[in-house]
């Protein structure tokens, strides 16, 4: 019973995967990666922007340490989450449960596991990851396929999807709170500063997403600390 109400909440999550995955299958072939490479891909990170990122990067060839670095501070927020979760899981969750638990921790995931009034147990856990994990690696299987069939021109214009996915991410934070649009712009201007400096140009794409994201976010914190509630 676990199982299926798991599978159940988690089918909305599937549905909105999709079409981003398939989004990511379109520019990973696109980019020369094979198809079973890019579903591989999928399958084995789940991580929307963090997995956007590291496909760029193995394109451009990119070193190891630059790879791990951008892809740990991405998605560092799902660690955070796990630790929050871990809180939710009932007693049956030993670590190899726990273990499976912490690879399918997505935000939305994260946000309907913890919006549970009661404890959840292994079985939920599992069909709540399943559903949005196979929607994810369908999504990524099709584009991929579809992306070998259409015209060139079409599949480079398909790119333009994953700079519509990041604007979706900031734009409503930064509507909300003049904080968070500053630390944006500061992480923008950095990136601008690497990026068309001369003296900087010796900087790869990967290392200036890592700088300006702890340079922004450590004045951001700095700047605008949370303050203590007693």
């Amino acid at each position: 019973m676990d199982f299926k109400y798991g599978v159940k909440k988690g089918f909305p999550i599937a549905i909105g995967y999709f079409p981003v995955s398939f989004t990511f299958g379109l520019m990973a072939v696109r980019d020369g990666l094979p198809v079973s490479l890019a579903v591989l891909f999928s399958f084995s990170n789940v991580t929307s922007a963090g997995q956007f990122a590291g496909e760029k990067i193995i394109v451009a060839g990119g070193a190891y340490i630059e790879m791990v670095l951008t892809t740990f501070i991405i998605n560092l927020r799902y660690m955070l989450m796990s630790l929050s979760l871990s809180q939710k899981l009932d007693d049956g969750f030993n670590l190899p449960k726990r273990m499976i638990t912490a690879f399918g921790i997505t935000d939305e995931i994260f946000t309907v596991a913890s919006l549970e009034s009661k404890k959840v147990t292994f079985p939920y856990m599992c069909g709540l990851i399943c559903t949005p994990v196979l929607g994810w690696t369908l999504g990524t299987f099709f584009g991929a396929v579809i992306s070998n069939a259409l015209p060139a021109l079409l599949s480079s214009a398909m790119g333009i999807a994953l700079y519509g996915m990041f604007m979706a991410i900031i734009i409503p934070p930064a509507r909300k709170s003049s904080k968070v649009l500053t630390v944006i712009l500061m992480a923008v201007l950095f990136t601008c500063i690497m990026k068309y400096v001369p003296f900087l140009g010796f900087i790869s794409s990967g290392f200036r997403v890592i700088i300006a994201t702890i340079l922004a976010a450590g004045i951001g914190a700095f700047i605008f600390p949370v303050e203590d509630k007693e």
